[in-house]
């Protein structure tokens, strides 16, 4: 077995546990978690059938890929919508998807569905995403070293901003700037296996930390509801009763960032 064969089989793995997490903690209808379910469980399915896990014709492998591509950018800013704290932002966001699908079929309808198209659709989406990522990721770090709070959303930013800076970078060197080629065009193949290592890296890392980000998240979600429980059954039992303090204050201000 090289190198390539042994990271791919551990990142295929690795792509298995967050949808793993999603599904055993019960997140997978909650909030934008289903799409972040969907990313992972696509790409899951796409490593699987490139490192021919599953035995499938060229043809399904590669329009798989396409439409993981395609996917991608749309179900990483809807999941990303999590990460807002209001409700203008949250509206401003849902219209950058739904503009980049619309730019997606746009693309599509002129050059059709192919390689070059992917390539061109990807080169905003990459950036999009990895520039909402550094400004989710400086908001998220913050709260969990200057306020100890949010610490699971944090590890699943930071992971998100590791993972698209390095699918940038390779974006770049492999489709525009196409350094896999020589001067006669052809395909330099050592180029290319070291760069599926790299990604195999990567999607390693990434899956591991946005898995214990998830974990850790879980846990502030299930206490989080059980304050809003408590508040409610409060509220049933004394319904006259004018409250004293503000929500935040009656929640211990326990998450500033859950505005809805």
């Amino acid at each position: 077995m090289t190198w390539n064969s042994i990271m791919g089989f551990i990142s295929t793995i690795a792509l298995f546990l967050p949808v793993l997490f999603i599904l055993a903690l019960r997140l997978g209808a909650y909030r934008s978690f289903p799409a972040l379910l969907l990313y992972y469980t696509s790409v899951f399915i796409y490593n699987l059938l490139t490192e021919q896990y599953i035995k499938a014709s060229a043809d399904v492998v590669y329009y798989w890929g396409l439409a993981n591509n395609l996917m991608d950018v749309p179900l990483m800013l809807y999941f990303l919508t999590y990460f807002s704290t209001s409700k203008r932002f949250l509206k401003r966001m849902r219209l950058v998807i739904l503009s980049y699908v619309v730019w997606e079929l746009a693309v599509i309808l002129v050059k059709g569905l192919t390689i070059d198209s992917i390539t061109i659709i990807l080169a905003p989406g990459l950036p999009l995403v990895f520039g909402y990522c550094i400004y989710f990721f400086t908001r998220q770090v913050k709260l969990a070293i200057v306020h100890r709070k949010a610490t699971g959303k944090a590890m699943i930013v930071s992971s998100l901003l590791f993972a698209y800076g390095c699918y940038t970078i390779i974006y770049l060197m492999y489709y525009v700037f196409k350094a896999h080629l020589d001067i006669n065009n052809e395909v330099k193949q050592q180029y290319v296996e070291d760069t599926f290592l790299v990604y195999f890296m990567v999607t390693f890392l990434s899956s591991l930390l946005i898995s214990a980000g998830i974990f850790i998240e879980r846990k502030r979600i299930y206490k989080l509801t059980e304050l809003k429980i408590t508040r409610k059954e409060l509220s049933d039992i004394y319904p006259e009763t004018k409250r004293t303090a503000p929500l935040r204050t009656v929640l211990l201000d326990f998450d500033k960032e859950h505005w809805n």
